[in-house]
């Protein structure tokens, strides 16, 4: 006989019951609150074709050089696993022709997959919440987008984070920036990592984002984009951080904030919180106008952001997650007054109201014993005694305090003569 356990890959972690109040909650939010800022819902494939990332995100990305999970398919095409959602909704936008829609707004929740090593709050299946604006030009959108993060973060009771903003120019003013950034960075090569060697010929934007002590301090005089944005890029962002401050979103200039990916252009941003460690970034985003047209679309300005889902969740405090609504029990005590219950409990839950029922076959003590476990509000007893009577006895689970109601019409009697009881079993829908 094979004794072969199984447990999750690396890097991949079950959501279990105790844990899953607070995704929901998370996922319930964010499908009240984007819609009212006019996004709408939209789901992408797990897997795309391989050469959209390298052709949205960058070839020479570390994400796509080293994290993502990329393998032949049957008919050897090369194939990823999605690291991030982006991509995936400008290939969506165009291939559906959505630009001549009225669409021009989505969002998005689901899984992403990098093969990175695993640390808190980002695994290698990790989770993110995502909305995309493409058309809108103006520096209003990028403000808008912060707001709605801004308004998501609220609900949630999320506090403590600073949301830290830069410019990165535009391709009239970033390939003068890149000249001068080099020209620093070739004088530092002895104090950078390999992997800064190696992005400082290739993409010398990247060294900024180096997590490594020895490369930050390494680029701690190197030129910053802002300095060197042109008049265009500048008034976008004044105008940007002006309507941050008319709205009362706090906000931070990090002038050697920038983004790991090679479509960012102008507005960049990241909201971090010091309670998360090295890896403090609980959202990031920005304005990525070419990324369309980078892939064979019209030019189309764009901004958009994702939000890490897991370490939102370590965010979260614990009294603020809405506790479950209270349960009713139904304790049948024997087959015929299980055979009584079954239909009203049927009933009840078409009422919305949360119930579950006990194995007719167990003691009254176990099956409230289990009710307790479950944190039932009332218990409702049924017995052969009851069932005699015509009656059933309903049970404050912390009162101890019971009071007979009649089986005849016991589903309207629960519902509406005892609605002061149970009101707060009603799961608002």
């Amino acid at each position: 006989m094979d004794t072969e356990r199984f447990s999750a890959l690396k890097g991949f972690k079950d959501l279990l019951p105790e844990n899953a109040p607070r995704w929901q909650w998370i996922e319930s939010t964010v499908r009240e609150v984007f819609p009212t800022f006019g996004f709408s819902l939209i789901r992408t494939p797990i897997l795309e074709p391989a050469n959209l990332f390298a052709r949205g995100i960058g070839a020479t990305s570390d994400i796509v050089e080293k994290e993502t999970y990329t393998f032949d398919d049957w008919d050897g095409k090369k194939i990823s696993l999605r690291p991030e959602g982006t991509a995936s909704v400008a290939r969506a936008y165009l291939e559906h022709h959505l630009h001549t829609a009225a669409l021009s707004r989505f969002y998005y929740i689901g899984p992403m997959f990098r093969h990175e090593r695993p640390q808190a709050g980002r695994l290698r299946q990790f989770h993110q919440i995502g909305a995309e604006c493409l058309g809108q030009a103006g520096p209003r959108h990028d403000a808008e987008m912060l707001s709605l993060l801004d308004e998501t973060l609220r609900r949630l009771h999320v506090s403590g984070l600073t949301l830290e903003i830069n410019t990165l120019g535009c391709a009239q003013c970033r390939p003068p920036y890149r000249n001068a950034l080099q020209h620093y960075l070739s004088a530092q090569q002895g104090s950078f990592c390999e992997d800064c060697r190696r992005r400082s010929a290739i993409n010398p934007l990247r060294v900024l984002d180096c997590k490594k002590e020895g490369c930050k301090a390494a680029v701690a005089r190197a030129p910053c984009p802002i300095n060197h944005a042109c008049g265009a890029c500048t008034d976008h962002f004044e105008a940007v951080r002006d309507d941050l401050t008319r709205m009362g979103i706090a906000h931070v200039l990090n002038p050697r904030l920038v983004r790991g990916l090679d479509y960012y252009t102008r507005t960049a941003f990241e909201l971090t919180s010091a309670a998360l460690g090295a890896q403090n970034a609980v959202a990031a985003g920005g304005r990525y106008d070419g990324l369309i047209e980078t892939l064979g679309g019209p030019p189309t300005p764009a901004v958009g952001f994702a939000i890490g889902m897991e370490r939102l969740a370590l965010l979260i405090p614990p009294d603020g997650i809405p506790k479950p609504t209270p349960l009713l029990f139904m304790a049948p005590l024997g087959a015929v007054a299980g055979r009584t219950l079954f239909p009203a409990l049927f009933q009840l839950r078409q009422r919305s109201i949360r119930c579950e029922m006990g194995d007719e076959t167990a003691k009254l003590a176990a099956q409230l014993k289990r009710a307790d476990r479950l944190g039932a509000a009332h218990a409702l007893i049924v017995g052969d005694a009851e069932l005699a009577r015509g009656l059933a006895i309903l049970r404050d689970m912390t009162t101890k305090v019971q009071q007979e109601v009649p089986l005849n019409g016991l589903v309207e009697g629960l519902v509406d003569g005892l609605a002061n009881r149970l009101v707060e079993c009603r799961i608002a829908r």
